[in-house]
């Protein structure tokens, strides 16, 4: 009787450990497969990130084919080595400075306080500090256009140290660190119609108002005399090229391969689209010269001002958006020579006006919305 109920209690233990065994199991494969899923979400969204920061590093050739283009040929190497040494400059200063203060831990809401000259950190991190190296570059060679045919090289690259190791760097903290004193009211900028653009136009107007304008730009009676460029052909191929690499700026700035690319893409390019159709119409009822270099420029004013909402604005709206960005950047090239400012390229009109058109902002469900005007009901 005693060793029959051995038996059975042996018989029941041996049960529950055969089935427990195999549970057991099936509960690590399943973790197991959970952490791989993990990893591959993670490493396909570092592999798009870094396609996207490199198109936006292609927009620096872009930046330096326009410039030139736009430019008197004797200026040319100075120009291309501007463009080419403040991308390299503005990378080591980034990384050495500029990420910390944008990105690093914020107490005040106003500057971060760690992550300099950045060694240690997980693979993400990395992937986002060669991404927003892109964009400081980005800001920096802005300036580059409206001041060139009269900027000292080396006085430059200093000027572009600052932007990309301070002043980039200090607002993006304001608007883009979680703990941002913008950010914290709400303000919302989703790839840099503000932060990029718009900082890099009012950097360029101080710029060419502390330089005047070049000789023989204006004369002593207020007349304004054009100063054309050297090679349309560069000019073209520049706006192109930018054109390309903006999809990489905008779509890019999601930080991970969402669904919502779609949208971002097609706002891009209906924005840009409109913006050039509405610089030649603006001209056409103006009467004044369509002009490829306007017409360049409005298609790269649509880009700046789709920037801020291309994630959440209507379609038809985004083309709106682009349409008045681009006639805002031929009526700005207009005031600007009214008062007597030479900005070589129209990076002014471009950047810093059509970026304030980007980034209007209003009090919307107590949040400040850079480019929000239009938003998509669905994302309200």
């Amino acid at each position: 009787m005693q060793r029959n109920t051995c038996l059975t209690i042996l018989t029941i233990l041996g049960l529950s450990l055969g089935l427990l065994i195999p549970s057991a199991s099936l509960a690590g494969a399943v973790s197991s497969q959970v952490s791989n899923e993990t990893v591959s979400i993670l490493a396909i969204n570092s592999v798009w990130v870094v396609l996207a920061g490199a198109l936006v590093f292609l927009m620096q050739a872009g930046f330096a084919m326009l410039e030139t283009g736009m430019s008197r040929s004797k200026n040319a190497v100075n120009i291309m080595m501007k463009n080419y040494m403040d991308l390299c400059v503005g990378t080591v200063l980034f990384w050495l400075v500029g990420y910390g203060l944008m990105f690093g831990t914020n107490v005040t809401g106003w500057i971060g306080t760690d992550h300099f000259a950045l060694g240690d950190g997980d693979d993400w991190e990395f992937t986002l500090l060669f991404f927003h190296i892109m964009f400081a570059s980005t800001a920096a060679t802005i300036v580059s256009g409206a001041m060139a045919e009269r900027t000292n090289y080396l006085s430059y690259l200093f000027g572009a140290i600052g932007i990309t190791a301070v002043i980039y760097p200090v607002l993006g903290s304001w608007i883009w660190n979680d703990h941002g004193w913008l950010k914290q009211m709400g303000f919302i900028d989703f790839a840099g119609s503000t932060v990029v653009h718009s900082l890099g136009g009012w950097c360029a107007l101080a710029g060419v108002i502390l330089l005047g304008p070049r000789l023989g730009r204006f004369s002593e009676s207020g007349k304004v005399h054009s100063i054309p460029g050297h090679n349309i052909g560069m000019l073209g191929l520049g706006g192109f090229i930018l054109w390309f690499g903006w999809f990489g700026f905008n779509a890019g700035s999601t930080l991970e391969a969402s669904t919502n690319i779609g949208l971002i893409v097609l706002n891009t390019q209906l924005s840009g689209a409109a913006g050039a159709i509405g610089a030649v119409l603006i001209s056409v009822i103006m009467r004044k010269p369509i002009l490829i270099s306007n017409t360049v420029n409005g298609s790269i004013a649509g880009l700046v001002a789709i920037t801020a909402g291309c994630a959440t604005m209507d379609v038809p709206y985004a083309a709106l958006t682009g349409f008045i960005g681009g006639i805002i950047s031929v009526l700005g090239v207009l005031l600007l020579e009214k008062v007597r400012i030479d900005d070589v390229v129209g990076a002014i009109s471009v950047h810093g006006f059509a970026g304030v058109w980007g980034t209007h902002r209003f009090y919307r469900r107590h949040h400040f919305c850079a480019g929000c005007t239009f938003t998509r009901k669905s994302k309200n």
